[in-house]
């Protein structure tokens, strides 16, 4: 909450103040950004992997079922398009396409025209249960944003596209580090 000064007064506002007491000629101002995004990032991860975990499914299992659940017609797509899609490379998405096979929520599928090609598709179960799950997810997301109204929620929208450019524009290589993440 803003203090009667104009600024913040929470955990990384007081941060900031510990920083300027001890090395006043430090430009710690980015951290008024940084420590809350992380700070919220960190309250939505929580919340975001109990939702998940009440399903008994992880984040990364859900970004794979999810990512498969919007390639219309046939719900299927190949390890090249998943992992693109999915930000993660080749071999960290072969390790979470084995988990959600053995659980019964994808299958496998060789293309019946060029063999070298096989696809990762949805079954039944799959995609039963990623909609289950979808549903549940959104309605929290929509939970967590109840208090900042339409207005302030573009606001933060367009400043969040615009800090994500600005750290893609500040360093080379930040892309790369995102995919492997």
């Amino acid at each position: 909450m803003p203090s009667a000064s104009g600024g913040f007064d929470d955990g990384v506002a007081g941060i900031i103040r510990g920083w300027a007491s001890v090395r006043p000629e430090l430009g710690v101002e980015p951290l008024e950004i940084f420590g809350r995004l992380h700070r919220s990032y960190l309250l939505y991860r929580s919340e975001i992997n109990a939702g998940f975990e009440r399903f008994g499914i992880n984040e990364a299992g859900f970004d794979v079922l999810a990512c498969l659940r919007r390639a219309e017609p046939h719900y299927r797509r190949t390890a090249g398009e998943l992992a693109k899609q999915t930000l993660v490379t080749t071999g960290g998405l072969t390790l979470r396409v084995n988990r959600l096979e053995k659980a019964g929520l994808v299958t496998r599928q060789r293309d019946n025209d060029d063999a070298r090609v096989v696809y990762v598709a949805l079954t039944d179960a799959g995609r039963q249960l990623v909609d289950e799950v979808s549903d549940a997810h959104f309605a929290m997301l929509a939970r967590l944003l109840d208090p900042i109204d339409g207005p302030d929620r573009q606001q933060l929208a367009h400043l969040l596209f615009r800090l994500e450019d600005s750290l893609r524009a500040a360093g080379a290589g930040i892309e790369d580090e995102a995919a492997s993440a």
